[in-house]
């Protein structure tokens, strides 16, 4: 078939460009426009072959083979497909599993089928040899392309040179179309326009401000002891009154103090006894007392899950697949979105809105749950990054916003 394809080690490709423009093969050094980058693979492969373009086959690895957001974006992209590898790291360090031998099921399998009639391969490592030959005895052109090396020489095995029919680079004038380094460390940027909308959420006041004449109270000493788990005494760390407030984690102990009397203090120690967490909406403590309960509405609040059809789930499924990118903002958008067009009544989302900026704890789950999906949850220990918890949820409320027409001190980004 007269139709070329191009075969992408992405580890090889950014790790490369990174070298070349930020001085290490860190990834997390440059910002890529992934359509650019796609555009521009197309249009030079389709050059250099003289051959239209069947597809692009990006591999690359991820944590557990989940999707990462520039994994979505790129396989919702017009001939392009994904396949991943596993990403895991060892010794401090992030190392891919199982790509080399997907692209070398690959190339060997379209030359077999004769899917085409040139492959492009962007890659520098030598395991693919053998498919490299095989492609060859099939009756494929290969076409080898290295990324400029940042210290002028080679970055590809010499043996994979050797045989490829065609090689060309891709120097810093064809990547810097697509690619841009980021700042060093310990050089500070000028800082981005923070979104209105996470803005506008942080400032929000809380509900015990009005009481207390703005700000929080310190955060109790469970049963009357220090963040430490040691008696506060006279004259010690924290006994003045000037002392900043305890901050950080309750400990375990902090949070068995809490449901039981504590041995009553001295005047000058007294503290209150009965503290809680704020909700996940919010940061630190306060005092149970300063929040109101949660009302019986906000309790009855049904989840998406208790809303959605078997059909609907599928159907759901498939557009995250399919439509759905991953950025944060875009996600509690559609969570959102789902969530509003199933509610049987708006009375559900009048007594929703009162409740800005606090997403009532039961759907604050359940969203960022959704948002673990799509791999937010990568290199983070398991733990949303705060920025992105902030970006799902001014989704949230940009999309139930617009379906109750409430005006917020939060314009269009």
């Amino acid at each position: 078939m007269d139709r070329c394809v191009v075969l992408v080690d992405a580890g090889y490709l950014l790790g490369a460009a990174a070298s070349l423009l930020a001085g290490e093969p860190t990834r997390s050094r440059i910002s890529v426009d992934h359509a650019a980058l796609i555009q521009a693979l197309r249009e030079r492969a389709e050059s250099e072959t003289d051959q239209p373009l069947l597809r692009i086959y990006w591999f690359d690895g991820a944590p557990d083979r989940v999707p990462q957001p520039e994994h979505r974006r790129l396989r919702v992209m017009p001939r392009v497909t994904v396949r991943l590898g596993a990403l895991t790291r060892s010794e401090g360090r992030w190392a891919q599993k199982g790509v080399d031998a997907a692209m070398h099921a690959e190339l060997t399998e379209l030359a077999r089928n004769r899917a085409c009639s040139d492959i492009v391969l962007v890659t520098g490592d030598g395991d693919l040899l053998p498919g490299l030959m095989s492609a060859k005895e099939h009756g494929v052109a290969v076409h080898l392309w290295a990324v400029q090396a940042a210290d002028g020489d080679y970055n590809q095995s010499e043996d994979l040179v050797a045989e490829a029919d065609e090689r060309r680079v891709l120097d810093r004038a064809w990547i810097t179309r697509a690619v841009r380094a980021r700042e060093p460390a310990g050089v500070c940027p000028p800082q981005p326009a923070t979104r209105p909308e996470i803005a506008a959420i942080l400032a929000a006041p809380l509900p015990d401000a009005a009481k207390n004449g703005g700000g929080t109270r310190p955060r109790p000493a469970g049963g009357g002891e220090g963040a430490t788990g040691k008696p506060a005494t006279e004259g010690g760390a924290g006994s003045g009154p000037g002392a900043p407030a305890a901050k950080g984690v309750p400990t375990p102990k902090d949070l068995a103090g809490l449901g039981r009397p504590a041995p009553a203090p001295t005047p000058a120690h007294a503290a209150p006894q009965n503290a809680t967490l704020r909700w996940s909406s919010d940061r630190g403590w306060v005092e149970r007392a300063s929040v109101p309960p949660e009302s019986a509405e906000v309790a009855a609040l049904p989840m998406l899950a208790q809303l959605t059809t078997a059909e609907q789930r599928w159907a759901d499924r498939e557009e995250d697949i399919t439509a759905v990118g991953g950025d944060p903002f875009e996600v509690g958008q559609v969570f959102a979105r789902r969530w509003t067009e199933r509610l049987g009544t708006s009375v559900h989302l009048e007594h929703l809105s009162g409740e800005y900026p606090r997403i009532p704890h039961r759907i604050d789950g359940e969203l960022l749950r959704y948002a673990a999906r799509f791999g937010l949850l990568a290199h983070k220990d398991d733990q949303i990054d705060e920025h992105d918890r902030y970006a799902i949820r001014a989704g949230f409320w940009r999309e139930v916003d617009t379906r109750t027409g409430t005006e917020r001190p939060h314009p269009d980004a």
